[in-house]
């Protein structure tokens, strides 16, 4: 999520610094970027140049202080408010008072976010969709304390990167996993409770109603352990047997099988 959007900021002609925890990450990261952007100029649908353009706007770092200079910074970490502010923390005292903070988050409370920084009113949330140079869709969620400045700049910053953003409520799962992630879990269910074979509610779920992937396709994509979190946030402000995450999906984080990610989660990769 974090190489995508960079990747797109750099190719709306951002100066983009994309900052990751270690190196290793850091050089993935970017290296994920470069295949992207390879395989563009393979298809014809990039040019060389346009690739050298792209990477010229890219610096990659692992500290924060590289962040100084940054006019809007989108945070893409982990699910988990105390990671998140430790992260503002460290960049409030960094970036210029004008500098505007925004969460990538799919689940957790804008508002609450943005009361772990020193500028509340210029904060939002800005949740791309994977993969994010191909999914046009934005959620611009508006916290209580989003200023109208903020959330406008915010707003057309999303249309400057030719995605096509809406407006989402500060509430867990917003718009789309507000209603995505309870069709997900009662797949799972689904299948626990003997409905059909995985592969044959996929293809159901394919053929019978154009969806581009099934269930469990896309939640091996997501990410098991990023739905087990997200399901386990909606379930704690909502508190609707819907978003309780099934017995199966907490085994199968437990037992490391997380998706594409880790090479196996409801199928093998």
């Amino acid at each position: 999520m974090g190489s995508g959007i960079a990747q797109v900021c750099a190719a709306a002609g951002y100066q983009t610094v994309v900052r990751e925890v270690e190196e290793a990450a850091l050089t993935k990261g970017l290296a994920r970027i470069e295949k992207f952007l390879d395989d563009g100029v393979q298809k014809g649908k990039l040019t060389a140049d346009g690739k050298a353009a792209i990477l010229a706007k890219l610096k990659g770092t692992t500290g924060f202080e590289d962040l100084a200079g940054c006019d809007l910074v989108i945070e893409a970490i982990v699910e988990d408010v105390d990671a998140k502010a430790t992260a503002y923390g460290a960049l409030d005292a960094l970036v210029g008072d004008g500098a505007i903070f925004c969460s990538n988050t799919s689940s957790l409370c804008i508002t609450e976010l943005a009361s772990k920084t020193r500028r509340p009113d210029r904060f939002a949330g800005l949740h791309f969709f994977n993969p994010v140079p191909l999914m046009k869709l934005v959620e611009v969620v508006r916290g209580l304390t989003t200023s109208d400045e903020t959330y406008q700049a915010v707003f057309a910053f999303a249309q400057s990167l030719g995605k096509d953003p809406i407006t989402a409520p500060d509430t867990p799962g917003f718009i789309v996993n507000r209603l995505l992630v309870p069709y997900l879990l009662d797949a799972i269910r689904a299948y626990e409770h003997g409905l059909g074979t995985i592969e044959d509610i996929d293809k159901g779920m394919k053929l019978g109603t154009g969806h581009p992937m099934g269930p469990f396709t896309l939640l091996d994509f997501v990410g098991l352990d990023t739905t087990y979190f997200i399901a386990n946030i909606m379930f704690d402000e909502y508190r609707q047997p819907v978003y309780a995450p099934p017995p199966l999906l907490k085994r199968m984080v437990l037992a490391g099988r997380l998706g594409r990610k880790s090479g196996h989660g409801f199928y093998k990769y």
